[in-house]
């Protein structure tokens, strides 16, 4: 499951695909249909990656991933917008035993099954994860590049020298 570029960004409702970075921001594309583009601030947005989001666990922490594979085999997932807070638990407690239920909260398991709704449908759900990347580098993100021509090198014209003026110059009380 690839989840390299898919970030959640605090304060928007959704999941968003990373496909680039400007002066003053990161340039996100929405998930849906309508493929909205957004730029969210550096320096005031909180933007959190899929790839690097973990679940509370009793013996550590739980990969994001890893909970969405077991949820992928399994086969009552249940609606998070009908659903209460108890049979969220229980499905949960069925994908991801070892979770902290004192610090994974309803609301919690509420949002990793709506974006495993969301990232369910699309095909890089089905990719194989790219290799993961060193310490404190940045994902590339894949855009398509066109290639500028070289300006072709012209010789400049040469200088031509100003018309002087005449050193002879009457002025206008002399006339």
């Amino acid at each position: 499951m690839n989840l390299r570029g898919l970030v959640s960004v605090s304060g928007k409702p959704g999941l968003y695909k990373l496909i680039g970075q400007n002066k003053s921001g990161f340039i996100l594309e929405t998930l849906d249909e309508l493929k909205n583009k957004i730029v969210v601030n550096i320096s005031t947005a909180k933007m959190a990656s899929l790839e690097d989001i973990t679940v509370f666990g009793e013996s550590g922490d739980l990969k994001l991933s890893d909970i969405f594979t077991q949820m992928k085999d399994s086969k009552n997932i249940p609606d998070p917008k009908t659903a209460d807070g108890k049979a969220l638990r229980e499905f949960f407690t069925e994908v991801s035993p070892d979770h902290d239920q004192e610090r994974v909260y309803s609301s919690d398991i509420k949002k990793i099954i709506s974006w495993y709704n969301t990232i369910s449908i699309l095909p890089l759900f089905t990719e194989a994860a790219p290799e993961p990347l060193g310490e404190g580098a940045i994902a590339p993100v894949v855009t398509e590049a066109v290639k500028k021509p070289e300006p072709i090198a012209k010789e400049k014209p040469k200088a031509t020298k100003a018309a002087g003026k005449s050193a002879t110059r009457l002025s206008q009380k002399s006339k």
